[in-house]
């Protein structure tokens, strides 16, 4: 066995991240979420496109309002109403104002804004009832950005606030680097599909789901190729077919020592340098990592038992699935916490021992809930809920309630 560390970083230094040369697809705006920008993006446009007001109010020329106060007013009259989407006709001569609102355009003549709190209106004449500072709630033409220069940068997670701007600047098509294939397997004569009857000493393959759906929150594209019986020639066939077809391939199952593993002499068979066969960490000691020359493919075999199959995947795999979609390296790794855990945590001590249970946030602090229920890496039932895993080194056998412990984020913690 090598260690965690050890695992990870073999991984990653095979992990060659998509380039924008090879890798890059255009996508509505509509679809970018949580894209990864392939390209930097400049505009023509200046933000703000033009002087605009910041305040519903009335824009003056400073010099008329400079000494104003409730004691010494000033009243001025209205020249023009100026809402949001109109352009404006008048320009503000001395001693007039125009009404705006927030968003207009600022006629021309006028350099300030006045609150409309501290104005009274009667008819076509405003009284400012206290002095602004000079330029008061005027966004000038390109304050936020000038035309031409860098906007958003390559490499970058397209959220919220990046499609807003991609929206703003009219990139209806984006080009990003394209998600990574990942084809599932499933393998053993024990599974069964999820609508078929269930016979003794069978049991439904919830792997695939589970998975599926940690592939797609990783960012990248689940690809499942079914059920593959425990028998040398499909095992062979199904998994040349996965890498012909994809970029990365999980197998769970198969990959332990029983007389029906067969998952690593195939890989040999197929000419895959294979890297390690087993990581010390509990549950997930089984864990196959293999690479070919002819094709840059990753392979994972992971174990079949549902906890460890899930651990694995967010302890190994999802960091190599983010390097490859060229996320910047932050955002590789589930992140760690401390948190201070509710109950006594134990560990044989011989291997990196991950816990499964709740991550929530008490009195501006983490809290850790183990979950209730045996932690056998066959126990699918109590995973349900799990946002963290309570991580206990080699050599720490115990952590007591109310001691810290760090906790591997997973999935949406928050």
């Amino acid at each position: 066995m090598i260690s965690a560390e050890q695992a990870e970083q073999t991984i990653l230094q095979r992990v060659q991240p998509f380039q924008a040369e090879t890798e890059c697809e255009q996508v509505s705006l509509m679809d970018a979420r949580d894209r990864i920008l392939a390209h930097p993006i400049t505009s023509p446009l200046d933000f703000p496109h033009w002087d605009n007001s910041a305040m519903d109010g009335y824009a003056v020329q400073y010099a008329d309002v400079a000494t104003c106060s409730t004691e010494s007013p000033v009243t001025l009259t209205i020249c023009e109403e100026i809402p949001a989407g109109k352009q404006p006709q008048v320009t503000v001569q001395p001693g007039q104002a125009a009404r705006i609102f927030t968003g207009a355009v600022m006629p021309a003549g006028a350099d300030t804004v006045v609150m409309q709190e501290n104005t009274q209106r009667q008819g076509d004449r405003v009284t400012v009832l206290a002095a602004p500072k000079p330029k008061a709630f005027v966004r000038y033409r390109g304050d936020y950005y000038q035309a031409g220069q860098p906007l958003l940068p390559a490499g970058l997670p397209l959220r919220a606030t990046e499609l807003a701007v991609l929206a703003a600047v009219q990139c209806g098509q984006v080009p990003v680097l394209r998600q990574p294939r990942v084809a599932i397997l499933s393998t053993g004569d024990e599974l069964v599909e999820i609508d078929q009857p269930l016979q003794p000493g069978q049991i439904v393959d919830s792997n695939r789901y589970a998975l599926a759906a940690a592939i797609s929150h990783a960012g990248a594209i689940p690809v499942p190729l079914g059920i593959v019986p425990d028998r040398p020639d499909a095992l062979k066939t199904a998994i040349a077919t996965a890498i012909a077809e994809a970029d990365v391939v999980l197998s769970s199952g198969g990959v332990s020592v029983g007389d029906y593993d067969y998952v690593d002499q195939i890989l040999a068979d197929l000419g895959a340098h294979i890297h390690f066969r087993a990581v010390a960490v509990k549950p997930g000691k089984p864990l196959t990592f293999a690479t070919f020359t002819e094709k840059p493919v990753l392979y994972f075999g992971l174990p079949g038992n549902p906890a460890s199959a899930l651990l694995t995947f967010w302890r190994f795999v999802q960091p190599a699935l983010r390097k490859l979609a060229g996320y910047p390296e932050q955002r590789w790794r589930s992140p760690l916490v401390t948190a201070t855990t509710t109950q006594d945590l134990r560990s044989d001590g011989k291997r990196e021992t991950y816990l499964w249970g709740h991550l929530a946030i008490s009195n501006r602090s983490f809290e850790f809930r183990l979950a209730g229920g045996g932690h056998s890496s066959g126990n699918l039932i109590n995973l349900a809920g799990t946002n963290g895993f309570a991580v206990l080194p080699i050599g720490v056998t115990s952590i007591a309630a109310g001691e810290t412990v760090s906790v591997m984020q997973v999935a949406s913690a928050f």
